[in-house]
C-alpha cells in the first residue's frame, strides 16, 4: 500500500467517523441548505444536463437538489452501479422511480442510457468525502467516479465538476494519486467554494 493509498484511506475513516455522528434529520436539514447554494451556481443555471447523485446514509442530502433541477426542466442523469463498479447512467424521474440497489444506493428505475451518457453532461455532481484548497477531492475509494473522470478525459470532455460536502470536510491537504481530477467547486451548507 502506498503512502497516498494509506493516507486517503486514514482520512476516509476519519470523515466518515464524523459523519456516523450525523442524524437524518442533519443530513436532511444541510440537504436543504446545499440545494439553495447549488441552484445559484452558474453551472446549474441554463444548462441542458446534469449528472448527479442520490445520496445515502449521512451524505449531505441530494434529494432537494435532484428535484429542483429536474423542476427546471434540466435532464438530470443518475449513476446505476455494473458488477464492474463501472457506472452506467439513467434519467432522473423523481423520487417514487428510484429502487434500492446494490450497496444501500438508491438508483433510477429507467432505460439505462449507458456509460458514455455521461460525456453529454455540462455539469458533473460528484459524490466524495473532502475536498482541498487545489479542489482535489476524496472519494470513498470504489474507483466508479476515477473511471467517470478517466473517460470525460479521454472524450475530451470538459464538463463542470462541482463536489457536495459538509464544511468540515473541506480539509488542507487531501493525498492525491496520478488519476486524481481537481474540480471546480464544492458546495457546503456554508456556501460555495471555487478553485483556480
Amino acid at each position: 500500500m502506498s503512502q497516498h493509498t494509506s493516507g486517503k484511506a486514514a482520512l476516509r475513516r476519519e470523515l466518515l467517523a464524523a459523519r456516523a455522528l450525523l442524524s437524518d434529520e442533519d443530513a436532511r436539514r444541510a440537504g436543504s441548505v446545499l440545494a439553495r447554494h447549488a441552484l445559484d451556481l452558474p453551472e446549474l443555471t441554463g444548462v441542458g444536463t446534469v449528472a448527479a447523485y442520490v445520496s445515502v446514509g449521512r451524505e449531505p442530502g441530494t434529494r432537494a437538489l435532484l428535484d429542483a433541477l429536474r423542476a427546471r426542466g434540466v435532464r438530470v442523469l443518475l449513476p446505476v452501479l455494473l458488477a464492474d463498479n463501472d457506472l452506467d447512467w439513467a434519467k432522473y424521474e423523481g423520487a417514487e422511480r428510484l429502487v434500492r440497489a446494490a450497496r444501500g444506493l438508491l438508483e433510477p428505475a429507467g432505460a439505462r442510457q449507458g456509460p458514455e451518457a455521461v460525456l453529454t453532461a455540462r455539469t458533473v455532481l460528484l459524490p466524495g468525502l473532502a475536498v482541498d484548497a487545489r479542489g482535489m477531492r476524496l472519494g470513498r475509494g470504489g474507483g466508479s467516479y476515477d473511471r467517470v473522470l478517466a473517460r470525460l478525459a479521454a472524450a475530451g470532455a470538459t464538463p463542470a465538476l462541482v463536489v457536495l460536502l459538509y464544511a468540515n470536510e473541506v480539509v488542507a491537504r487531501v493525498p492525491e494519486e496520478p488519476h486524481d481530477h481537481p474540480v471546480r467547486a464544492v458546495v457546503t451548507p456554508e456556501g460555495v467554494t471555487r478553485f483556480a
